[in-house]
Formats: C-alpha cells, sequence, structure tokens
C-alpha cells in the first residue's frame, strides 16, 4: 500500500516536470543589440512596441498549453495515465517567448544607450 502511493505520488511529479512552463519562468535567449543599434529612437520605440505586441500573443499561447497540460495532468492522475502522453510541454511557443524577451533585451539595451528615453513595462 506504501509503495503504491509513493509510486502515484513519483508518476504524478514526473507528469507534472513534463508540462510548458509559465511564460514569466520562460528564460530570454540572446539577441544581439546589432539588430536595433541602426535604428532611430522612434523607430526603435517602434519595434519594442511590436517585438511587445507578438511577446504578448505567444505568452498567451504558453499560457494555453500550460492550461491543458495541467488538465492532461489532473485527467492522468486521477482517471487515465495514457492521457500523460497528450502533453505538450514546453515547444515552439515557449521558444518563441523566449526569443521575443531577447529581442526586448535588447532593445532596452539599445534604448539606455542611445539615451531614447523608452519606458518598458515590467517583464
Amino acid at each position: 500500500m506504501m509503495f503504491r502511493k509513493t509510486a502515484i505520488a513519483l508518476g504524478a511529479a514526473s507528469m507534472l516536470a513534463g508540462c510548458a512552463s509559465a511564460p514569466k519562468d520562460i528564460a530570454p535567449t540572446y539577441v544581439s543589440t546589432g539588430l536595433y543599434e541602426n535604428l532611430s529612437c522612434t523607430q526603435l520605440r517602434q519595434e519594442a512596441e511590436g517585438v511587445s505586441a507578438r511577446a504578448l500573443a505567444a505568452a498567451g499561447k504558453q499560457d494555453q498549453n500550460r492550461s491543458s497540460d495541467v488538465a492532461m495532468t489532473t485527467v492522468a492522475v486521477v482517471l487515465f495515465w495514457p492521457a500523460a502522453f497528450f502533453m505538450k510541454g514546453d515547444g515552439a511557443a515557449a521558444a518563441e517567448v523566449a526569443r521575443l524577451k531577447g529581442e526586448m533585451a535588447a532593445i532596452e539595451q539599445v534604448n539606455r544607450i542611445k539615451n531614447c528615453g523608452i519606458t518598458f513595462a515590467a517583464t
């Protein structure tokens, strides 16, 4: 009986480890500032707005993946363990979030260097 409870707990923990990450927990990937160094402050602001909009959309997709994975984990643990094979985990949406976070970091760095005065929302 004790072995069964331990096995169930370990199985649930391993399934949760395969769940998609929350967007806030995804680290940015490195993006060179060279992509943005030749932009004027106005162009830099426009680029920041575009990247921010794309990042918001990518974070929404990642949140959907996470919610789906949490639901599948619950179903797998409680009712039907093969449902665990339908979890998405971190894939293209997470990579997109990481890349866009990296782009925003590069834009912020160029903003500081050029003293453009663009303010960014806390991430």
